[in-house]
Formats: C-alpha cells, structure tokens, sequence
C-alpha cells in the first residue's frame, strides 16, 4: 500500500498539468460536479475489465458518500489492450453522466468517456475490496429521501420526483439507493451471499450478504413487510449480481441458495445496482427441498359442520393440453388436499393462445377436474363465466379468466340464473337474507376500470346445513409498465395503480351492497390482486367495508406473508379478504411454497404460490 501511495504522489508532482482526483470526479452528490468537462491526469489502478471499458480505483476518501472507483468507457480494442488488472495509471477522458435515451427512468451512471493519454505507471498492484458487512454495510429500510408518503416507496401519486433532478447530497446510511450509489465502481466482497429467488432471463439474480437485514423469512429471502415505524420495507439492503466479468458462468440460483463470497464492481446498469463479479460464485449450501403439504385438510366429523376448506392459485395460462396440467392437479391433490373450494386465476379458453374466437373454457376446465379426480377420486364441480373474446387482457388469444372449482357433497350455488359476460350483478333479497340477482355473476363488467382485464367473479353458495357463503374471485390488471425500484422517479411507478384503486373500489361497492342486507354475512375474497397489501391506498376501499387480510386474522408471521418472488423481494400478490363474520370464528390460513421453494426455475409451475384456508361459517 506505501509502494501505491508512493506511486501517486509521484504522479502528481510530475504533472505538467492540473489532475483531477477519481473522488473529485464522484463528488458527495448523485451527479458529478465535473460532468460535461474534459479531465486530466486521473490515477488508479485497474480493478476490472469488461469488453467495453473497465474500472479504475483511487485513493479513499475519508468521506463515505464519495466513492473512489471509476468506470472508464471505451469498446476501442487498443485502449483496452493496454491496461491490465493491476496496472496503476493516468489517463484523460471526459466525464459523463451516462443513461440511455430509450431508458429515461433509469439513473445516471458516471463514467470517463473518450479515455485518452493513457500512461501505465506500474503493474501487478493489489487493490483491497471493500468487504460489506465488514467496512461499510447497507441500510435496511428506506430506498430513498424522495420516497414521501405514509407508503414509502409505495405510496402515491407516483413519480412526484426525480432524484437526478433533485440531485442532492448523499445520505448512504440512511438510504439504500445512496449507499450503493457511494459505491459505484468500486471493488467490493460480498461474504457469504445467499440467493433472493430466480435469475432473470439474462441469469442475473438478486442477493443479500452477511451483513444485517430485515424482514428474513425462514426460507433465507427477505419479506417485503411493513417496518417498525409503520412504513413499508422494501429491503434496500440487496443488490443483484449479474454476469461474471471472466466469461464463467453463474449457478443456478433458488430462494435460499447459499454461494461462495462475491469479489466484484458495483455499478448500475438496466435500472438497477449491481454487483459484476470477477469471476463466478459457487453453491455452498442448498435449502432442503421438502416443501410440506398444507395441514388444514376438511373434516366431516360431527363438531366440524360449519368448517370448509379453501384454496387460491394462480395456475398461470392453463390450456386442456398445458404441460403443466397434470402438475396443478397433483399440487391440488397432493399438497393442497383438495379443498371444498378452490378459487382458480388464470384459466384460459379451450384453444389456449389460439386467436381463434374461442372464449369458452370447458374444456379446460373439465380436463383439470378429470385430472384431480384421476388421482384422487374427488370429483369436482366448476363455475365460471366466458369473458368477450379480447376483452379480458392476459395472453393475446387466450381468454383468461378466474374461475372457481368445489365439492358438490360440501357446497353448492345457491339456485339462480348465471351472469353473461356483460350482465352486473345486484344485491337483492331481504333484510339479513340477501340474494344475488345472477348467480354466478360478475361485478361491474361495463365499467371502464375493468378495460382489458379480468372482471370478478362472484358466487352465493349454500352449505347442507342451509348456511351462505358470498364469495370473489378477483385477478386485478397486472404490474405492467411499472419503473424499477431503484430508478429515477420517485415513489417509483407503480403502473395501474390508479386503475387497481378503482378496481378495489368497484369489488368494495358490491362487499357494500350486501353489508347493507346483513352485516353478519359470510364473504370471502381471493385471488390474484397483482398488488402488494403494503399499498394501503389500494385496500382501502376494501378495509373500511371492514373486510380483514387473512393473514392477519390467523396471525402469519410478517416475514412470511409471501406467494411470489420478484426482484429483490418475497412478496404477496395473492391475498385473501374475510368479512367481520368469518374473523370472529377461529380462522386458519398457509401459503403452500411449492413454486417459490422451487429448486430450479425450469422446475416450477407457475410463478405464483397457493394458499389453502380453513374457516367457519357458524
């Protein structure tokens, strides 16, 4: 290290020119103070290489917002050849605060562009990692400053600020997104890393070390959860890791997966931070891959008269000839133990993806049955309503729509006409007797907030006992067009949430309608709301009916409230809503990890996990 220091005092004081610091260049703030200008005379010694530039460190600054690593653009093949990892040189360039036109949500990223004069002035010099956990570790709570409202990075309106327009000075050990940005290009250690979930399509995937988090969930990933202070939680403490600069290649990541320490640069490409390794992590340790079967089965003995069993799964894009069909029906028997109700999202017409103007699903829906009963010798009936060819969003042709499967010896519709594909149902009945108008129904289907998306369905059913249970089967307009966690608006989009809002509000104004009949009603509602719960201004309209999360009338730990994994996070997009009734009675609740605990992601079925519910109606 004196051999180093030596090395740059050396440099400097032969300058015929005024230098320029790689510290200078960061600065403390988002943007460099220097971008737009030509510099010269920057030292540091090469850390890595990649096939277009590579990145250079310099003395440390005392001050933690300012990083001492640098990336230096260039695809010029004799600039390249030119430096080595290890050489310690000078160069000038011109300082860039690069993102690309076709990404205007991205941040910026500072780099020296146009390197030039470049002058080794030795070689085979050590660079010392920063070893997070150890020298400096990230925040665990907050993504950003800008990230205002009761929601935090949830919460709206949306994109209301800019962090490269606001450009303010850094605060990395309260916000995540400024810890890691006090890190750009520079040579960190990741120890004993251990997965968030899959990779990506580029077999990129997302990591935390052995440093503190929050919101561990048992499995080993991080929960999205509300924290202490009541704010959502987004886990600004992970960071992704992307392709190996060697050329070696990445393991196959899993929620769990624990890995070899991670040597690599930090750097923020794509809407993210990342850390490049030099060269590829290896598994150490695999989660056991035992994944257990739900415990709340149906009992049919005396003193359980008023119990049934429910599930939800999203059982992505089923076709009578999917693949994945056998698959679903063994998870159903098998792992969910065939509830007396399931209530289905992504089932799709008779021709799948086939624009063919098919919109029915009987098909579909009969071929599952007969795969359930195959294996199990439970026979279930289906209720579902086709949708208009087109109309209901999800893959081009393939018509998805939710639908609901049940156990005629338990449940059964209570007698009624069934609802059309464009027929609203109404709340009708007497006092605490209320009737639905079209059984099955679907709600509000003419109203623009359910354009293009799937519309509720609803069903009134009747126990032998003579007992009514209200249910809705939702599946909300996907997460579609929404920007990065870490990019530049702030909070980051959340695309339609205006349109979910309104959706909610529409399921609400039915939960309402039959409120107003009878207070004491017995209502579920399940299924795929694409929206984490943590968005209360999206479950408002829900929540003052007086509609309860299920996961918190049965007392599921926060951490692990989850059914799908993304990014970062383990997080819930499938939920389950239960009227005042049904609280007031023991209620029990499990996520079923089959797909999220899945070992490989060829390996999984669907990218959303089922639930099964165990509840009382009397």
């Amino acid at each position: 290290m004196a051999k180093l220091f030596s090395l740059f005092f050396l440099s400097a004081s032969l300058s015929a020119v005024s230098s320029t610091t790689i510290a200078e260049i960061q600065g403390p703030a988002w943007q460099s103070p220097l971008a737009g200008q030509t510099v010269h005379n920057v030292t540091g010694t090469v850390t890595a290489k990649a096939d277009n530039g590579f990145w250079i460190a310099g003395e440390k600054s005392s001050d933690v917002r300012i990083s001492n690593g640098l990336y230096v653009f260039s695809s010029s093949a004799s600039v390249l050849s030119s430096v080595t990892v290890g050489d310690a040189i000078s160069l000038s360039g011109r300082v860039t605060e690069f993102r690309s036109s076709s990404n205007p949500s991205y941040l910026f990223l500072t780099e020296l562009s146009s390197p030039s004069n470049i002058v080794r002035l030795s070689s085979n010099n050590t660079i010392t990692p920063v070893v997070l956990g150890k020298d400096r570790s990230p925040p665990t709570r907050y993504l950003s400053a800008l990230d205002v409202g009761a929601d935090g990075f949830l919460s709206v309106p949306n994109n209301s600020s800019r962090i490269e327009r606001v450009n303010a000075t850094l605060q990395p050990d309260r916000y995540g997104l400024d810890f890691w940005e006090s890190l750009e290009g520079q040579l960190v250690t990741i120890p004993k890393p251990t997965v968030n979930g899959f990779q990506n399509n580029f077999g990129e995937f997302w990591v935390h070390g052995d440093w503190p988090v929050t919101g561990k969930n048992a499995r080993g990933g991080l929960t999205l959860h509300f924290g202490p202070d009541g704010i959502p939680d987004g886990n600004p403490e992970a960071v992704m890791i992307g392709s190996p600069l060697d050329g070696t290649k990445n393991p196959q990541p899993a929620l769990g997966v624990g890995l070899s320490d991670i040597t690599g640069v930090v750097t923020y490409q794509f809407g993210f931070y990342y850390v490049l390794p030099l060269t590829a992590p290896q598994v150490i340790s695999r989660p056991d891959a035992t994944i257990p079967a739900t415990t709340l089965t149906s009992s049919r003995g005396l003193f359980d008269i008023c119990t049934i069993t429910f599930g939800d799964y999203n059982v992505e894009n089923l076709t009578p000839k999917s693949a994945h069909l056998p698959t679903i029906a063994s998870h159903i028997v098998n792992y969910l133990k065939t509830p007396d109700i399931m209530f289905l999202q992504e089932i799709q017409d008779n021709s799948g993806a086939t624009d063919d103007g098919t919109v029915s699903a009987n098909l579909t829906l009969s071929t599952l049955a007969k795969a359930i009963y195959d294996i199990s010798n439970v026979t279930y009936s289906f209720a579902s309503i086709d949708p208009v060819d087109g109309q209901d969003g999800g893959q081009p042709g393939g018509n998805i729509r939710v639908a609901y499967f049940y156990r005629p010896e338990v449940l059964k519709l209570v007698k009624g006409t069934p609802g059309g594909s464009t027929d609203a149902v109404k709340v009708e009945g007497r006092w605490l007797a209320p009737k639905l108008n079209l059984n099955p129904a679907r709600i509000d289907p003419l109203n623009a907030v359910w354009n293009a998306t799937r519309k509720p369905l609803v069903a009134q059913w009747e126990t032998k006992l003579g007992t009514n249970l209200f249910t809705v089967n939702v599946h909300l307009s996907s997460k579609g067009g929404s920007s990065s966690t870490q990019g530049d608006a702030r909070p980051p989009v959340n695309s339609p949430v205006d349109v979910r809002t309104g959706q909610v509000a529409s399921v609400a104004g039915f939960i309402d309608a039959i409120f107003d009949k009878n207070r004491f009603a017995n209502v579920i509602i399940g299924g795929d709301f694409n929206e984490f719960i943590q968005t209360r201004s999206v479950y408002k309209p829900l929540i003052d009916t007086g509609m309860t999360d299920i996961d918190e009338a049965a007392r599921i730990p926060a951490v692990e409230r989850y059914s799908y994994v993304f990014d970062q996070n383990a997080q819930q997009l499938d939920h389950v809503l239960i009227s005042p009734a049904i609280q007031r009675r023991r209620v029990e609740f499990e996520h079923v990890h089959i797909n999220t605990w899945s070992p490989t992601l060829s390996a999984r079925i669907s990218d959303h996990d089922p639930s099964v519910g165990r509840i009382r109606l009397c």
